[in-house]
């Protein structure tokens, strides 16, 4: 049972305790923990690294690794100990994500070997630390080169008992070249990855001209994992300007319609693998999306691949559409561009940036140049020494050899020769089989190039201009070494098309009429063979029957050289005995318009169409020429505009065509003297040679021309003037 306290006891046990303001107290216990964060942990500085990151490489640096063989990760995470007291898991972690195996960096900076799983995937582990291996890529030169010269800082380890770098002296502005996240206290930094070509053209052309539009050199964000980036100007404009905003990335898919599959190959940098699956699963379970039977995670050895098993008839881009607004296949990307500058965190825009990035290299490029001038001058001034005694080289022996004292061979050689004493010491370290007058003129003979040396390193001093081209120069080779194309394709905002609702579509036979006045018809094949006949508006006639199917598409070309494309099941179904659709109804066309000819292409746009104009000439040109990624409703050009059309087919193969004019002569050809062009609107070549006044007046195929025997007007070259009619 506790004691109880006596009056006097309980006062002075509340006298311990004093009064505080939360204020004092957040300051003096919680602010030196966020500002340790801050500026020790979170956030990137100037050079595009964290503290953790710089301390990894510089370790690595120090062991050698940088053209030696690999090491076990193991003996490079035990050794970063010394710069990194935070631990082996967090420094293996660290590791891990510089590695070329992860692939979570364009540029990786670690050559690895072993499984360090991998950026995309949440549940593919990396292997434990005894069984990888490592060395520094050699991309790691431009961030080491000059170190050693003094272009930067260096400060105590944790315990005083080494130092490390402040910062790399890196030599392009890797800080927009390998992305960064971090979370501080009450700020976080999201800096997204740009393709390093771009970025070293970009500065370069900033350096040279501030008012330069850096979006015509830096095109967008670009990422280790590929995708396809939603462009927005607009959002794109402000995250360069500020630094802040956002835009999207979607995934790259292909699909197979035979198979009823879709296959995902790469996808967004911000989210992974399980992500994507688990939510569409969750759609699949919950009714929401009803065109997917299967998804599996099959990324390999070969690399990533999400596969989706579709429903039989499910249209797959359709669904992707759906699953792009559905699921994170199609996921944004934040941006919070902000560093630490002279230890303080500051959100800047990519100007400012390059601003501070390219003061920092200019900084670099004076210490490494004062450096080695101090250098020159040394060693220029060891040699004027050196010249004194080639005067008397006998006396410079006779004072060595005179002298009983070890201790006093320097002063004598600097009373001597009227040196000072590093001078003294030089020659005095000089091997006495050098001491003869060839070795000596040669090496007084560098003076002269020493001169040279420090000239021009005075010069590079006193010229900002000098140093600005030394910077170019720099970027110049490293985007010639290391630079590589983009990885993450550019797709504009206006191109992309919104999700539609999916639905299964029915497929089945159908047969679609196109009547001379403008009327269409869309009849399945059972009410066909059930009908009569067709009923039609008086003067007309069909002009164009084709038998296809519910799930194909169709082309209207229109006598404006026009072609519209629909998809069939988006036309209603009709009866022989009602007289169809007025396309001028269905069609964006104009009031004046008119459809002149009707094709499917089918999946493959196989095939070819032959165009017929009334001048004689006729113009063969691929079915593929009208296949566009976009699901475009309208296409100008379609055909040539010089002539009048007044006949078109689409063929699988090479057939016999009957030409006929209007002075009843008529001719008959194969398909294949005329020539493929790729160009829709081509005029295409002279096929009937016409008289003054004369006009071509119709084409057709051999097999629709009746009455007319094609070997009595066969003709094997092309233009021909063919041959009368006779009787038919």
């Amino acid at each position: 049972m506790a004691k109880k306290r006596t009056p006097k006891q309980t006062e002075t046990y509340v006298d311990k305790y004093t009064e505080q303001p939360i204020t004092d107290t957040l300051e003096l216990n919680y602010m030196p923990y966020a500002m340790s964060v801050i500026v020790s942990r979170a956030i990137p500085q100037i050079d595009g690294f964290k503290p953790a990151h710089r301390k990894l490489l510089y370790t690595m640096y120090k062991m050698g690794l940088l053209n030696g063989a690999r090491t076990k990760s193991t003996n490079v995470v035990g050794q970063t100990m010394k710069l990194n007291p935070h631990g082996d898991a967090a420094i293996y972690e660290t590791m891990v994500r510089l590695t070329r195996g992860n692939g979570a960096l364009l540029h990786p900076f670690v050559d690895s070997k072993g499984n360090f799983g991998k950026v995309y995937s949440r549940d593919m582990a990396y292997a434990a630390s005894r069984y990888t291996e490592v060395k520094l890529d050699s991309f790691c030169t431009t961030l080491f080169k000059d170190i050693d010269k003094n272009t930067v800082e260096f400060v105590d380890n944790f315990d005083g008992s080494m130092q490390e770098p402040v910062l790399f002296p890196v030599s392009f502005p890797n800080v927009l070249v390998t992305p960064n996240q971090g979370i501080a206290v009450s700020m976080a930094s999201q800096i997204c990855s740009f393709n390093l070509g771009e970025i070293c053209r970009g500065t370069a052309a900033y350096i040279k001209n501030k008012n330069v539009d850096l979006m015509e050199y830096i095109k967008a964000p670009d990422f280790s994992t590929g995708g396809e980036l939603i462009y927005d100007k607009k959002e794109l404009s402000a995250i360069y300007e500020t630094g802040r905003g956002s835009f999207k990335v979607r995934a790259k898919y292909h699909s197979d319609k035979k198979l009823s599959l879709i296959e995902v190959y790469e996808i967004p940098y911000s989210t992974n693998i399980e992500a994507i699956t688990d939510k569409i699963i969750q759609l699949v379970k919950t009714n929401k999306i009803k065109e997917i039977n299967d998804v599996r995670n099959e990324t390999d050895l070969n690399g990533l691949k999400i596969t989706i098993d579709i429903k039989r008839n499910t249209d797959p881009d359709r669904l992707m559409e759906k699953l792009f607004e559905m699921t994170p296949l199609c996921d944004s990307f934040n941006c919070n561009f902000n560093i630490l500058v002279d230890g303080r965190p500051k959100v800047m825009g990519i100007k400012e940036i390059l601003d501070n990035w390219i003061s920092f290299r200019t900084d670099c490029i004076k210490k490494r140049t004062a450096y080695e001038l101090e250098r020159k001058k040394e060693q220029y001034h060891l040699l004027s020494g050196l010249n004194k005694i080639i005067v008397d080289i006998d006396l410079a022996i006779q004072i060595i050899r005179e002298t009983e004292k070890e201790s006093m061979v320097i002063p004598n050689l600097m009373e001597g020769f009227n040196i000072d004493q590093p001078q003294a010491e030089f020659i005095a370290e000089i091997k006495l089989r050098n001491l003869n007058r060839e070795y000596l003129l040669n090496k007084v003979k560098d003076m002269q190039q020493l001169e040279k040396d420090i000239a021009e390193l005075q010069g590079i001093l006193s010229s900002d201009t000098k140093i600005k081209n030394i910077i170019c120069r720099d970027l110049k080779e490293v985007e010639k070494k290391y630079g590589a194309e983009r990885r993450t394709d550019i797709v504009f905002a206006e191109d992309v098309k919104a999700a539609a609702p999916v639905e299964v579509i029915e497929d089945y036979g159908v047969k679609l009429f196109l009547t001379k006045e403008n009327y269409f018809k869309k009849i399945t094949l059972n009410s066909l063979r059930l009908s009569g006949e067709h009923r039609l508006k008086e003067d007309d006639e069909i002009a164009v029957e084709i038998e296809t199917t519910n799930n194909n598409e169709v082309m209207f070309f229109s006598d404006k050289q026009a072609v519209y494309k629909v998809k069939i099941y988006d036309l209603a179904e009709c009866k022989a005995s009602v007289m169809g659709s007025f396309l001028n109804n269905i069609l964006p066309m104009e009031s004046d318009e008119k459809i002149v000819f009707m094709a499917v292409p089918g999946e493959s746009y196989a095939g070819e169409i032959i165009f017929a104009f009334e001048n004689g000439k006729a113009a063969k040109v691929p079915m593929e020429a009208y296949k566009t990624k976009l699901n475009r409703k309208k296409m100008i050009n379609a055909y040539s505009d010089k002539s009048k059309l007044i006949g078109a087919k689409h063929i699988l193969k090479d057939e016999c065509l009957i030409f006929i004019r209007d002075d009843n002569k008529a001719m008959a050809v194969d398909s294949s003297l005329i020539p493929l062009k790729t160009t829709k609107n081509t005029q295409g070549v002279q096929a009937f040679t016409l008289k003054k006044n004369s006009v071509l007046k119709a084409m057709m195929l051999a097999s629709e021309a009746e009455g007319i025997d094609p070997k009595a007007y066969r003709q094997t070259k092309i233009p021909s003037t063919g041959k009368f009619i006779k009787g038919e």
